[in-house]
């Protein structure tokens, strides 16, 4: 896993809510009305609004986008309201006050937002989420390519330019090993299984 970044909450500037609590008082109050936008069905981001629902009783509906790209297109439109999606696509937006972060799904702040703050500070601490890149394999690939693979990944990210382009696009840098990336997308299976049973997510063909 080369490398992840947090999911990140955020509202037009015309949503009153300032906060994650003062957002879920706002859709409980006028259930129906909202809709949360995602970079697309099963995207991390999707799950992420999908557990806030499920969590919190939230009648609010999913729109899909293909990608932050649109949804913050859409957003400065005023068409799109509320999104989860990765902080790639929102950190330059956020920081320019066109739109407000809410909190970040990781267990720290971003560098690159540093003043939206984290899920445990927003009140919802079992909210945490990534938005991660990563290289698969087909199983059965011969480990010595694995391990090749790996070590040329980890040569070309660490890269001074190449690590100061990631970086700059909120990414967190650094490639674990294969069996520890292995056992991240385990916990991230056993993690959102419930959520995607209990949601009765479409399964993407």
């Amino acid at each position: 896993m080369p490398a992840q970044a947090p999911n990140v909450l955020v509202v037009h500037p015309s949503l009153e809510a300032k906060t994650v609590k003062e957002l879920i008082d706002l859709i409980k109050a006028n259930p129906g009305k909202y809709s949360y936008a995602s970079a697309g069905v099963g995207q991390t981001g999707h799950l992420a609004g999908e557990f806030l629902k499920l969590k919190y009783g939230l009648d609010m509906t999913h729109v899909p986008f293909n990608g932050g790209g649109p949804i913050m297109n859409s957003m400065m439109g005023g068409h799109t309201l509320i999104a989860f999606l990765g902080l790639p696509s929102a950190a330059s937006f956020i920081k320019a006050d066109k739109v407000r972060g809410l909190m970040v799904t990781t267990p720290q702040r971003s560098p690159a937002v540093p003043n939206v703050p984290t899920a445990r500070e927003a009140g919802v601490p079992e909210h945490e989420t990534v938005f991660f890149q990563g290289v698969l394999a087909p199983a059965g690939t011969p480990k010595e390519i694995i391990d090749k693979w790996h070590a040329d990944i980890a040569e070309v990210i660490a890269m001074p330019d190449v690590k100061q382009k990631l970086e700059a696009s909120s990414y967190a840098v650094g490639a674990n090993t294969p069996s520890d990336f292995a056992k991240f997308i385990k916990t991230e299976v056993d993690q959102w299984a419930k959520v995607i049973e209990e949601t009765k997510l479409p399964k993407v063909q």
